[in-house]
């Protein structure tokens, strides 16, 4: 999946106080090799037109795919799930996504619809998978929880389940980053290589300076979450091996800023003045709120189109 700049981050991103942690059925079918961990609350999302105008404008090519497919099989994800989780891992050379969709759907009838279009299903040990659109396969977890992607990621994904690979809970730096924020909304989790692009994007010419280079390496990963119920609030942490790449990074995330500010639109600038980036300890912390109008006429900036390529 392809990682994008800081404030792309507000794509996909949100919090409230009633959100959904990752449940035990998605921890058991993530492979141990995370990219990325994007893990959405549909019921919180749906109160918000900020958050909806956002989602509409910019939703990530991978989210597109898996609400297709589940429309394809009769799930309509704005009324039937509660909770979609997907992941990016590393497997070889690839990098693969598996998707896990919770919600008010179930089997009987999911499973009822497959048999009139005569779909059967394929057996992979003691899972049935059955095609979705776009190339993707499906498989029940539970009663509620559906587990989809393409044919190699989900029998990546069973693998991990029934103990044939190491699942997420293996990767205690992801495991510990997930901790700080899955009570969000929408909440996100990046890896070490992850985080170094995002940041080398984020930074933009500033990342072309000497101390990037020098203290890239001691980007450990990235978590960020965001709170549409006052306005929009954004909260990004890049954890660091110690307090001196805090600092450094902080300061190369400033220059960044003040030189986007010199070619930046009034919208944009009002938008940059209202970013605040501080370290504590080994964190960077990226902080960015505003009002729903404001948001929304960002939504149609110049800059907010360059970060979200």
């Amino acid at each position: 999946m392809k990682t994008r700049a800081v404030l792309c981050s507000l794509l996909i991103a949100g919090s409230t106080a009633w959100a959904l942690p990752l449940g035990s059925s998605a921890r058991t079918v993530i492979p141990s090799d995370v990219q990325q961990i994007i893990s959405v609350d549909y019921r919180a999302l749906k109160n918000s037109n900020t958050a909806m105008a956002l989602k509409q404008q910019v939703l990530p090519e991978s989210l597109k795919q898996f609400e297709a497919a589940l429309k394809g099989i009769g799930i309509d994800p704005d009324k039937d799930v509660d909770q979609l989780t997907f992941a990016s891992y590393r497997s070889k050379k690839n990098v693969r996504v598996v998707g896990v969709a919770q919600g008010e759907f179930s089997l009987k009838s999911v499973l009822g619809k497959m048999r009139l279009r005569k779909i059967k299903p394929v057996k992979y040990r003691t899972a049935e998978l059955y095609p979705m659109a776009g190339g993707m396969q499906m498989s029940f977890l539970e009663q509620d929880t559906l587990l989809f992607g393409d044919m190699d990621a989900l029998k990546d994904a069973l693998d991990a389940r029934d103990g044939y690979a190491l699942t997420m809970d293996s990767n205690g730096q992801i495991v510990d980053m997930i901790g700080a924020v899955d009570s969000g909304t929408v909440w996100s989790v990046l890896d070490q290589q992850g985080t170094q692009n995002m940041m080398r994007s984020a930074l933009g010419d500033a990342s072309k300076l000497g101390d990037f280079e020098t203290i890239k390496k001691r980007l450990l990963g990235s978590q960020y979450t965001m709170n549409f119920s006052n306005g929009v609030d954004f909260d990004l942490d890049v954890v660091t091996s110690d307090s001196v790449t805090a600092a450094t990074l902080s300061s190369l995330v400033r220059a960044g800023m003040l030189y986007r500010k010199m070619n930046a639109t009034a919208t944009e600038k009002v938008a940059l003045d209202n970013v605040t980036v501080d370290s504590s300890s080994s964190n960077l912390q990226f902080h960015f709120k505003t009002d729903d109008k404001q948001f929304q006429s960002l939504l149609h900036s110049d800059l907010f189109a360059a970060v979200s390529r």
